[in-house]
């Protein structure tokens, strides 16, 4: 009786915690991109800033976030999660305000270089306390609900920082864009911090080893790499990061050059697309993931591999074809299908491990994703379009996507023998 009336308190607090680590993590796209939008009154402003120096901003950001992710999850699975998530989310918010506070480059390197090391803290943590409040059968929603604040973050970054720019100067903007997050790093601590499993029932757990040395971090690491399911999904989803990372960073140029539409007219409808795709598909993802939960244990999986599949030709008819009506609806098809994955794979990564491992499992696949993936496909492509041109260059993206969706097939494969053969009743690939 007492069991049952804890898990009903538990699931009455999920709400807030959901709403306050969702709106947490639409300021963590804000504040990431928000330099983008300081970007020309930054080169131009008194600290004069080259191209390279701008681009290193973001760089010194991702390489930090990349190296303390796993620190963290480390200590999330250990510690209190609330108070490593508050604790991120005052770094991060006050890195961004001291942003406006810079007076050369090297401090405003060195302050967005801290805002990596506040949202590696939450980035890896909040996903695994979300699943401890919701059952394996809700978590596609949840995750859907919590990521569909990147594309508005990422586009809010752009509008607010534009828009203060404008009218207050860019330091303005920084302090603007790091003021809230201290309330929400306050309101996190206010959450609860649910026993790890609460909602799991026989999941596998790592070695018994005494929690908090370093021989427990080494077998949960251990663990993980014996754990093909979740390998191979880890490296589904660094091939999709690799696609989206390149796409999303070439796409404005592409238009202008390729397609020969303007430069502001090419930023803002590739922007209009990825901000409604965005939301439309990682909602859409989230539901179908949880709704097919009833016919197979890896419904996350296969969804997002499906369609992921579906994505490919698509995303190769967008960037191949000379018809400007046939490239619009084509990428918006593309965008819509990848933005699909976003909830359920996810919920795939927090399902595939044990509830005394997931911050560490998170962290493990943001680093990879992100160094085997948008870290790289930027470059890469740059390359590509050196030697050859920007045309031929972005057709790497398709078959990034291409590899991602069959490896989730693949890792849908091996979870469902992991699993004693529990077979997919609904889609097969």
């Amino acid at each position: 009786m007492n069991q049952r009336a804890d898990r009903q308190t538990l699931l009455s607090s999920a709400g807030f915690a959901l709403a306050v680590l969702t709106f947490i993590n639409l300021l963590n796209y804000l504040d990431r991109f928000v330099v983008s939008a300081l970007a020309e009154t930054l080169k131009h402003s008194s600290l004069a800033l080259s191209d390279f120096k701008l681009g290193s901003l973001m760089t010194s950001f991702l390489l930090v976030y990349l190296f303390t992710a796993p620190v963290f999850g480390a200590l999330g699975d250990r510690r209190s999660r609330p108070r490593l998530i508050a604790f991120g989310v005052g770094v991060w918010s006050l890195a961004t305000a001291l942003s406006g506070f810079a007076g050369s480059y090297l401090t405003l390197l060195g302050a967005r270089a801290a805002v990596g090391i506040g949202e590696a803290a939450y980035g890896t943590i909040a996903p695994a306390l979300l699943a401890d409040f919701y059952p394996a059968n809700l978590r596609g929603r949840v995750m859907a609900v919590f990521f569909c604040a990147i594309p508005i973050g990422s586009a809010l970054g752009y509008i607010v920082g534009g828009l203060i720019d404008a009218h207050y100067g860019w330091r303005m903007a920084f302090f603007v864009a790091g003021a809230p997050g201290l309330v929400l790093a306050a309101l996190t601590l206010m959450l609860r911090d649910p026993p790890r499993g609460s909602h799991d029932g026989g999941t596998g757990a790592p070695p018994p080893v005494k929690r908090g040395t370093r021989a427990d971090l080494i077998a949960t690491y251990a663990h993980l790499i014996r754990n093909s399911p979740y390998v191979l999904t880890v490296l589904g989803y660094a091939a999709y990061t690799f696609a989206v990372g390149g796409l999303g960073f070439w796409m404005p140029a592409f238009l202008e050059r390729v397609r020969g539409i303007p430069r502001a007219q090419a930023t803002v409808s590739f922007g209009e697309i990825v901000v409604v795709t965005g939301f439309v598909g990682t909602f859409v993802g989230g539901w179908l993931g949880d709704y097919c939960t009833k016919y197979s244990k890896q419904a996350f999986l296969w969804v997002s591999a499906i369609a992921t599949l579906i994505a490919a030709p698509f995303t190769w008819a967008a960037l191949t074809t000379g018809s400007a009506s046939l490239y619009w609806t084509a990428m918006v098809v593309a965008q819509l299908c990848l933005f699909i994955s976003t909830g359920p794979i996810n919920a795939a990564i927090l399902n595939l491990t044990s509830p005394v491992e997931r911050a560490t499992a998170i962290a493990v696949s943001i680093f990879t994703i992100h160094i085997l993936g948008d870290v790289v496909s930027p470059p890469i492509i740059g390359a590509l379009s050196d030697a050859a041109s920007l045309q031929e260059a972005v057709k790497i993206v398709p078959v990034a996507v291409l590899g991602a969706g069959l490896l989730w097939c693949w890792a849908a494969h091996a979870g469902q023998i992991r699993s004693g053969g529990a077979g997919i009743r609904a889609a097969h690939c």
